[in-house]
């Protein structure tokens, strides 16, 4: 089991590589479609998913509770598909929330400005100028994107295990690159951390979920550190209440039996709605 992160430049073919690797690997290849439908299904409204979807939202939009609405189904949507084995990602920041876990691989995906204006002048039947405009604009998003909510530099190569020019590497050949590399870093050892690593990120979202969602318990940053069945909560609060409340809430997660509280009680705590 593994989980690779395509990271690509507009007009990287980073889709075409994704579903390429799929042939080669057998892996699923999560698409935005999907990845989107599985979002919108826990009750995030598509209109809200636009705002943030691989660009930095808004003034209004990045103070507003949906921002943080929008990591947490992100997140979860993620270790969901991630937990039903081995798979494929393109975008959405994936390798930011996959960061330092075993046996996963971060590929990105470039290629020459020329080229990709060709490709986008193809693809949007559009002279050059726009072209260019188009993949400006694209290229502003997604660094603004993951800089804004996961504090990490798109373009710096050093984030990623693997950087492929696509103007000169097939589809075909990336993908058998990607495919040996796989091999190389991922043992049967790293496969049972990873598969350990997911049971206990998911199993934070669900108790994240439970105890803002389901219960509406107001505890801001909330964490959820799980080590098998344990489990810690962090946080701030403005009440003890509150911090009883969300370690009861824990404790009603299937698979959780021991909870420890560090939420932090400041008085008279609040955020913007």
């Amino acid at each position: 089991m593994a989980i690779i992160t395509i990271s690509r430049e507009l007009a990287a073919l980073g889709d075409e590589i994704a579903h390429e690797l799929a042939e080669q690997t057998g892996y699923r290849f999560v698409d935005k479609q999907s990845l989107e439908n599985r979002i919108t299904s826990y009750g995030f409204n598509s209109s809200k998913l636009e705002k943030y979807d691989e660009k930095k939202p808004a003034f209004w939009a990045s103070l507003s509770k949906d921002r943080d609405d929008y990591v947490h189904y992100l997140k979860t949507a993620l270790y969901t598909e991630a937990e039903m084995g081995s798979c494929i990602f393109v975008g959405r920041g994936a390798n930011a929330i996959f960061k330092d876990i075993p046996g996963c691989i971060f590929v990105r995906l470039i290629a020459p400005l020329s080229v990709r204006i060709e490709r986008v002048k193809s693809y949007f039947r559009c002279d050059e100028k726009r072209a260019k405009q188009i993949i400006e604009q694209s290229d502003k998003d997604r660094a603004a994107f993951h800089r804004y909510f996961f504090d990490i530099d798109w373009a710096n190569p050093t984030n990623y295990h693997l950087v492929i020019n696509t103007g000169i590497v097939h589809p075909t050949s990336a993908a058998e690159e990607v495919r040996h590399l796989l091999q190389l870093l991922v043992s049967p050892d790293t496969e049972a951390q990873l598969k350990i690593k997911l049971q206990n990120l998911s199993l934070g979202q669900k108790i994240i979920h439970h105890i803002l969602y389901t219960l509406g318990i107001p505890i801001h940053f909330l964490e959820a550190i799980c080590i098998g069945d344990r489990v810690v909560l962090r946080g701030v609060a403005n009440s003890q209440s509150a911090v009883e409340a969300a370690v009861a809430g824990a404790q009603q997660v299937p698979g959780v039996s021991q909870v420890e509280s560090e939420i932090q009680i400041i008085q008279e705590y609040s955020v913007m709605p």
